[in-house]
């Protein structure tokens, strides 16, 4: 059996390093908004686009035209942490879906649908056309979605899931125009700290052994965790999605 090691997240400036303490808390009822942990157990991103939306019966449902999302997490499954970074650009009306919010992570395969498992909080406008939302949720997670047993689907749900098959995992929001998905992608394993990481996986902290070409930017692909740290990924990743 692999040993699962953790990856310590560099960080930069005073103010960084506050944002990133790791927080002692108690077990919630809920998801609990908490700070960033001090390390993370594996790392996802997402590049979403309309036409990879799907209906409830799995038929192609295309987004609004023109719009992109991206959603980028990091996970710390033995804390039951996920910490998200999402950008939505070209989403145009307000939101709408029957879950508590309207952003997503789903359990659905490629061109499949499936249940929302978290919800996330909107992206809000930045009053330029560009919706973001960030922060760090701990589980147990609820979506005010109820499955035919009368649970909420986000019951029993854990993150070592994702790490496991993150695949079968797909992240989206909905608008009241678009309320199969205004935008949708799978969820993509990347490098944290410049190796491979995940269920199984390993990284070691603060090694130097990420580099800026062995995490190139690139649809599906985070770069530069290693060598910038947490708050410097999160300015490019941005960044790349409004140039992009």
């Amino acid at each position: 059996m692999s040993k699962k090691r953790s990856i310590r997240i560099l960080t930069i400036g005073g103010a960084a390093a506050a944002a990133f303490t790791l927080l002692a808390a108690a077990p919630a009822s809920a998801e609990t908004e908490v700070q960033a942990p001090s390390t993370f157990t594996s790392a996802f991103t997402v590049m979403a686009t309309p036409d990879q939306v799907v209906s409830t019966a799995g038929a192609p449902a295309p987004g609004e035209a023109g719009a992109t999302g991206t959603f980028d997490f990091r996970i710390n499954s033995d804390q039951e942490i996920i910490c998200y970074d999402i950008t939505l650009t070209g989403v145009t009306g307000d939101y709408m879906s029957p879950a508590k919010t309207a952003t997503h992570i789903h359990q659905a395969a490629v061109g499949k649908s499936g249940p929302p498992r978290i919800a996330f909080p909107n992206p809000v406008d930045q009053g330029d056309g560009t919706r973001t939302s960030s922060g760090c949720l701990q589980g147990p997670f609820t979506t005010g979605v109820m499955n035919d047993a009368g649970a909420d689907t986000g019951t029993g749900f854990t993150l070592a899931q994702i790490e496991a098959d993150p695949a079968s995992f797909a992240a989206d929001s909905h608008t009241a125009a678009f309320t199969a998905g205004v935008v949708r992608g799978q969820l993509t394993q990347v490098p944290v700290g410049g190796v491979d990481t995940g269920f199984g996986g390993a990284a070691q902290a603060g090694t130097g052994t990420g580099t800026g070409s062995d995490l190139a930017l690139g649809a599906g692909a985070l770069g530069l965790v290693g060598v910038l740290g947490t708050a410097a990924w999160i300015a490019v990743r941005r960044r790349h999605a409004q140039e992009g």
